[in-house]
């Protein structure tokens, strides 16, 4: 699960980027409404081709272009990423005008963090209501973004945030072995391990689970290369 902030006060952007990772979001950050729309619309199309679930997190008063005339950009450029707007404009008409001009959810500044946390967590659930598309597949397990879970018949084994972007970083390799490096870049945001073991310790957590719900499901290590995907004789990995 991925944020998108858009946030120009660097000491606002440090503190919500840290809690942020904390609690298992990749997070980008850009400080210039110019910039913060050309990565908008990066963050938009890559969400949607990946099926993963993002919001963009965007303050109003921005250098360069404020926060609403971005967000009314990217609405009708034909992005619909979810977009919680943050303001120290905390008037009902500046509320108001930001929800008309495409925001799905509004928090005056200054707010509690858990505050925060509760509506991108209920943005990111809107995002992952169910369409058309099958749901991401490893044998005959699926990937139940919105809970997260793993489900396979009537049982089900819930992931953390984090597990849930190991697994749909491995269900998109297909099969293919993704480097330590990678994961590490992706999962923690950073290029190298902070705790030595941190990966390996993911992985068996998702190895148990991936063998408790189909036995021939799980993870290989490649030496010296990196991680991927296993999936009883027949079975295919669908992202």
């Amino acid at each position: 699960m991925e944020i998108l902030l858009i946030e120009d006060d660097p000491r606002v952007a440090d503190f919500l980027t840290r809690g942020l990772q904390a609690e298992g979001y990749a997070v980008q950050h850009r400080a210039c409404g110019r910039s913060g729309l050309a990565a908008a619309e990066a963050f938009s199309r890559d969400c949607r081709m990946r099926g993963a679930a993002g919001v963009i997190v965007l303050d109003v008063l921005l250098p360069g272009m404020d926060g609403l005339t971005l967000c009314h950009a990217l609405r009708q450029r034909g992005h619909d990423v979810p977009i919680l707007m943050l303001s120290a404009l905390g008037e009902s008409r500046e509320r108001t005008d930001g929800l008309r001009r495409g925001a799905d959810d509004y928090l005056p500044k200054p707010f509690d963090f858990d505050e925060l946390l509760a509506r991108i967590e209920a943005l990111m659930r809107r995002a992952l209501r169910p369409v058309d598309r099958a749901p991401p597949r490893i044998g005959a397990i699926t990937l139940d973004r919105r809970l997260p879970a793993l489900r396979c018949g009537e049982r089900e084994l819930a992931l953390t945030a984090r597990e849930l972007a190991l697994i749909e970083l491995l269900i998109a390799a297909r099969g293919a072995t993704v480097s330590r490096e990678r994961i590490l870049a992706r999962v923690w945001q950073t290029d190298r391990d902070p705790l030595t073991n941190v990966v390996d310790v993911y992985v068996s957590r998702l190895r148990r689970k991936l063998a408790a719900l189909q036995p021939g499901a799980g993870i290989l290590a490649v030496r010296g290369l990196g991680y991927r995907l296993t999936a009883p004789d027949g079975d295919q990995f669908t992202p």
